[in-house]
């Protein structure tokens, strides 16, 4: 009984699993094209041996994964979230260290960064949950902000400079491998764990945690009398999105050799928050359109002029006023009107 009344909670218009099906079923549709896309570009920049878009590609892939983690609070559960990029530069500074000092291993860089992520995520989920609306988001960019300054004046860390000489490393697979230093072999591990990422997220907001969360989203004063603790289910999908914006991280510093402490600082959330809201706010896939579109328009429109965040800001305004669901959220009501239309034509 909660179960089913969870589903009417988090989204009237839903009522049973047939329905469910029919609406997410244009979203992973997106995603497979997407996906082949993708393939498409990777083979085409293969065969004409343009490794410069291949890693713009990739970098466009790893803040897709900071804009995934934005997209679980904001979309999902309502948070809006200011400093989502403390933890993608923790993974990345953590990533970076063990590459550097400790073993040149993927694994060990990935893991120890998502124990790291999960840790801080906790902290900071403990802090920041204590308060709710306007005040999370500022509790948040000063979680943000105190560890950037501490990691910006940290000689250790390489204070403004950041750290350097990042090795390149091979990504073992049992008899398999691939190095980090050919473009393409990074953009394929790259974007098959962004789509792995996508999958699992995907199937997780579609359970019942999901739905709790859509619930806590729609009415959270209603969902204590459904006998869930409102404020454990933040409390987790605010550290399960330090552990995915973590990890994206964690794949920098791999990408680059490098890592400042600039990628903490409010630029990086705040353009996580405008690539989410310009794709698509709780679509998952909408972020990863947002991040290569906005990450291809830097590039391009910056080759032009300096001022390419003037281009970015109206795209953002014309987002906001014209395309409230993003790109991908227009797109899918556009595909379920015609689907209804289709299913009630004779």
């Amino acid at each position: 009984m909660p179960e089913a009344t969870l589903r009417t909670l988090s989204d009237p218009g839903r009522a049973g699993p047939a329905s469910r099906l029919s609406r997410l079923a244009p979203v992973h549709w997106l995603a497979l094209a997407f996906l082949a896309a993708a393939l498409g570009f990777a083979a085409v920049a293969w065969a004409t041996g343009n490794g410069f878009y291949l890693r713009l590609a990739t970098e466009a892939l790893i803040f897709a994964g900071l804009a995934m983690s934005v997209d679980l609070l904001l979309g999902y559960t309502g948070l809006l979230s200011l400093g989502q990029a403390l933890y993608f530069g923790l993974g990345a500074y953590v990533s970076a260290l063990v590459l550097r000092d400790v073993a040149p291993s993927f694994w060990l860089a990935m893991a120890a960064a998502l124990l790291a992520g999960g840790v801080a995520g906790l902290i900071g989920g403990v802090i920041a949950n204590r308060v709710k609306g306007v005040y999370f988001a500022l509790i948040t960019f000063g979680l943000a902000q105190v560890a950037a300054k501490t990691v910006y004046n940290t000689r250790a860390l390489g204070a403004s400079d950041g750290l350097i000489g990042i090795p390149q490393i091979r990504v073992g697979f049992g008899p398999f491998s691939l190095d980090t230093a050919d473009p393409l072999s990074f953009f394929l591990l790259v974007l098959g764990l962004t789509v792995a990422a996508y999958a699992g997220l995907s199937y997780l907001m579609d359970a019942p945690f999901g739905r709790t969360l859509a619930a806590i989203r729609a009415n959270e004063k209603r969902v204590p009398f459904l006998g869930f603790n409102a404020w454990r289910y933040k409390l987790a999908v605010y550290v399960l999105a330090a552990c995915v914006a973590a990890l994206a991280g964690a794949l920098y510093p791999m990408l680059r050799g490098f890592v400042s402490p600039e990628l903490m600082f409010f630029e990086t959330s705040g353009n996580a928050v405008i690539t989410v809201i310009v794709g698509g706010v709780g679509t998952l896939v909408g972020p990863v359109v947002g991040s290569l579109l906005l990450t291809a328009l830097r590039s391009v429109v910056g080759s032009w002029t300096e001022h390419h965040l003037i281009v970015v800001g109206v795209i953002f305004m014309l987002s906001v006023i014209f395309l409230r669901k993003g790109l991908v959220g227009a797109l899918l009501a556009r595909l379920n009107r015609r689907g209804e239309q289709g299913r009630t034509a004779p």
